[in-house]
């Protein structure tokens, strides 16, 4: 029986990203996935961002729920599933702790760049504890599972339950056995709680260079789904920053290493302004630290959506979601995460007037071919032990890919 290949895309309102649940606007909601009907998607991923749904720790705002709920109800009325991502947690650069969180010694000291820490909307100079590990945060996550399923269960819009976005990115597990222990904790209480619908964690690209105390078999053992959000203009050994082969590859990869199909949750990328050429932005952050990146001009941008899309449908990809929904508003520019992650005000499938960029047409004709996901061919069936891999990922990842490219060209 074939199963329909998965589009969507990563979900926040145009007007308020990453505020919109503390100024909730249901019209804006209405209108916008509405919109994402009509290009021809079919899932949209939504964040929980942990300080707004939680800010007590042994209470959930009702308020926060209450307008989960109609979002769903948003979402069923078009005929859209959610994936739905508690704990967030990590989010375009910044890392948006609890408040009821702060005071301890994280970010992890094995990232060797500055990261913004936001509380309660705002930057602070405090660090975090452990989410993992932390008696307080452990109690907290289990309360907000518990909630939000419960309330959810039988909600016909619920898609997929999702357990963080990029966590590595917010903490690391002591262990690579601790953290897929965390995993299977967290899945085995939603699954009491609802045994019908899938649950999966969002890892990304950096789970396949390092063992980050997530690891993606042992964590995908105890999922119903893996994923992978994957960007070839952020790593180095990719042939060019839009080279259409980079996702396919890497979500075969992950399907090695899992023992199952994966869904390329997360990939897309930042472009020029409307009628601008690619070229490498660069700036200075507020903390001084000097950055670049590349942006793809919009034209440049659909035609490596054009090619990546059927490539991920034929390497046995379940489906393909894009990063993000909409370009940041002016307005939000100076504020995190624009403040100092300037690429990310850029990363829509829509302008921040609402009009639509070129890539959108893109999707909207490869929906309506109908796909459906394909059998995962002999070329991405890739010969992976997970235990060599993780000695040293980088030399593998480099021969896998050139093998990879080899046996599709065959």
């Amino acid at each position: 029986m074939s199963q329909p290949f998965t589009l969507g895309v990563n979900y926040w309102p145009r007007r308020k990203a990453m505020y919109w649940w503390s100024d909730f606007d249901a019209g804006e909601v209405r209108e916008e996935f509405s919109v994402i009907k009509e290009i021809g998607m079919n899932v949209v991923r939504l964040f929980l961002l942990w300080d707004d749904f939680q800010p007590e720790p042994n209470s959930v705002a009702k308020d926060k729920i209450d307008n989960l709920v109609k979002v769903a109800d948003i979402a069923a009325e078009n005929g859209l599933g959610l994936d739905i991502t508690f704990f967030t947690g990590h989010m375009s650069g910044p890392n948006w702790s609890p408040r009821w969180l702060l005071g301890g010694d994280l970010p992890p000291k094995a990232h060797d760049w500055i990261r913004d820490i936001v509380s309660e909307g705002k930057k602070t100079d405090k660090g975090y504890r452990n989410m993992f590990h932390d008696e307080m945060a452990l109690n907290a996550t289990r309360l907000l599972l518990k909630t939000v399923v419960t309330t959810l269960k039988d909600h016909p819009a619920v898609w997929m339950w999702n357990l963080g976005n990029e966590p590595d990115l917010f903490a690391w597990p002591n262990s690579s056995d601790e953290g897929a222990a965390w995993v299977k904790e967290m899945v085995g209480l939603i699954k009491s709680i609802d045994p019908k619908h899938p649950v999966t964690i969002g890892l990304h690209g950096d789970g396949l260079h390092r063992d980050n105390g997530l690891r993606i078999d042992k964590v995908y053992a105890n999922t119903d789904v893996a994923v992978m959000h994957s960007y070839p203009m952020y790593t180095p050994w990719a042939r060019q920053p839009l080279d259409p082969d980079f996702v396919p590859f890497t979500c075969a990869l992950t399907a090695a290493l899992a023992g199952k199909p994966v869904l390329m949750e997360e990939f897309g990328g930042c472009t020029a302004l409307p009628g601008e050429a690619t070229y490498t932005m660069k700036w200075t952050e507020t903390n001084g630290r000097e950055r670049e990146q590349f942006m793809a001009s919009e034209e440049d941008f659909a035609e490596f959506l054009r090619l990546t899309i059927p490539k991920l449908q034929h390497s046995g990809a379940t489906g393909a979601m894009l990063w993000c929904y909409a370009d940041y508003i002016p307005e939000l520019w100076d504020v995190p995460p624009c403040q100092n992650s300037q690429h990310e005000r850029f990363f829509g499938l829509v302008r921040p007037d609402g009009s639509l960029k070129p890539h959108a047409k893109v999707i909207q004709e490869f929906a309506k071919t109908n796909p459906q996901v394909l059998p995962i061919p002999e070329y991405a069936k890739l010969a992976v032990d997970a235990e060599e891999f993780y000695k040293e990922p980088l030399p593998h990842l480099v021969d896998l890919y050139q093998k990879y490219l080899e046996d599709m060209s065959k």
